[in-house]
């Protein structure tokens, strides 16, 4: 008497037999990872970051950045910003106020840092510990100014990698960290929040003349 387990396989085999085979279809393994990205890697930044919040400068001179801080600043009614970079600061002089009184740090509103790369696919700013600015000032204000070079564009993700470990070569710094626009979080119930655990405002200003 045919058991049940043999009338099962035989059950399977008979399905498996008018089936047929499984074709499987074999990837196309030249075809590009990415898709394309915009001739101009300012401009696919700032389509890219500012799909997600971010808001996006470019300036021509350098002159232009302290102009553009002081307008962002009056927005925002803040009289002050704090900023750590003597090369950011040098841009600001005699237009903004700046602040890196250590014991002023918990009370600012407006943060400016430099970074190390722009990703332009992800709309992206990679930052590191090695930067003057140190850890805190890119996630503590509430509105966090990031002022690039074009230079310092990217395309992808493993291209910033890449110039990151040219660049400290075998001594890579401590934090390495990719900020994809502003802070947020959702409860459970889909209700999203920004600036829970960061800034709620990322701008990014990219100059194109040298500073």
């Amino acid at each position: 008497m045919e058991s049940s387990r043999d009338n099962i396989l035989a059950r399977l085999k008979a399905a498996q037999e008018k089936r047929g085979e499984i074709e499987v279809v074999r990837p196309d393994f030249t075809s590009p990872i990415y898709h394309p990205l915009n001739e101009s890697l300012s401009l696919e930044f700032k389509t890219n970051l500012e799909m997600i919040g971010g808001q996006v400068f470019i300036c021509q001179t350098s002159s232009e950045v302290g102009l553009l801080i002081k307008k962002i600043c009056d927005e925002k009614e803040q009289s002050s910003v704090f900023c750590k970079d003597p090369a950011l600061g040098s841009l600001m002089n005699g237009i903004v106020d700046i602040n890196s009184d250590e014991d002023e740090f918990l009370n600012l509103s407006i943060g400016i840092t430099g970074c190390e790369f722009l990703v332009a696919h992800l709309g992206s700013v990679l930052i590191s510990s090695a930067q003057v600015s140190g850890r805190r000032l890119n996630v503590f204000p509430e509105t966090h100014i990031v002022v690039a070079h074009e230079s310092q564009l990217t395309d992808y993700l493993d291209q910033a990698i890449e110039k990151m470990q040219i660049k400290y070569k075998n001594e890579l710094p401590s934090l390495i960290s990719n900020i994809t626009g502003p802070s947020r979080t959702a409860d459970i119930e889909k209700t999203l929040v920004m600036g829970m655990h960061g800034p709620k405002s990322l701008i990014v200003i990219i100059a194109n003349e040298p500073f």
